[in-house]
Parts: structure tokens; sequence; C-alpha cells
């Protein structure tokens, strides 16, 4: 498992300032959601499940992101890019470049309309969490990770 301390500071952090989308509130949820989906410790999906990285997103929401929402924000995608390693395809980056996951995971919820609660709303961040970035619930057997 990796230090909590180590991946807000040395991961969160610097991949969500880079995008100019750091937040308290923000750096919460995901930090929150790595925890929930992957205990800070598998970069794949447990069985078949196709989701990948400390965030467990799936490869078509990845998809969807640059299809459907960056294609159209060249800035922002323009420093999303900047996070992305050249020697990696899109699914390697997604899996191992926790910088790049972290920002494509922030990605997916800033698209949506909803605002984030504030920091330290714990409850608040509940049903942002688990299984959010996924079309079909439950692929995590929250049990399986010790």
């Amino acid at each position: 498992m990796l230090s909590v301390t180590s991946i807000r500071t040395q991961v969160i952090y610097p991949a969500l300032n880079k995008m100019g989308m750091w937040s308290e509130a923000a750096g919460e949820l995901v930090l929150g959601t790595a925890i929930v989906e992957s205990n800070l410790t598998y970069l794949k999906q447990h069985g078949d499940g196709p989701a990948l990285g400390l965030w467990q997103v799936e490869p078509a929401t990845h998809e969807d992101l640059y299809a459907n929402y960056l294609n159209y924000r060249p800035e922002m995608m323009s420093s999303l890019m900047e996070l992305r390693s050249p020697a990696l395809n899109m699914n390697e980056n997604l899996a191992t470049n926790l910088m790049y996951g972290a920002a494509v995971f922030r990605l997916c919820y800033y698209r949506k309309s909803d605002p984030l609660p504030e920091a330290g709303d714990v409850e608040g961040m509940e049903p942002r969490e688990p299984n959010a970035m996924r079309s079909k619930p439950n692929y995590v057997d929250a049990g399986a990770c010790p």
C-alpha cells in the first residue's frame, strides 16, 4: 500500500495543480476515491474487469473523456497531455502513470455539473466515490482488498 501522505503531496497535489484544478475538496475527492477503489495498492481491477489505475477508471470512460470533452477544450487537453508519458500507450498511462491517472479522474468529475462538497465533508463525498467511473456497479470486491 502506498503512503496516503506521499500520494497526496507527490501525486495528487502536483497533478491537480498542473491542471489548475487543485482545491482541498478536489484533493480529498481524488485521494478518498483512490483509497476506496484500489486501497492505494491495485493498478488493475480484480478479476477480468477493465478498470485501471488507483482510481479504477475504465478505458471506455477514458476514451469518452477525450472524444466528448477534451477535444472541445484544447487548453485542458494540453495540460493533461503534459502529464502523459509519450513512451506509454493510453491504457498504460492510465494504469501506471499516477499523476496522469489522478488528473484523468479529476477531469471525469469536473465535467459533471454538480459542485464538490466543502473540504472535510466526508459524507458529502460518499456518493461520488465507489464505482463512480464505471458503467456497471460493483466491479470491485471490497472484501478482496486487504
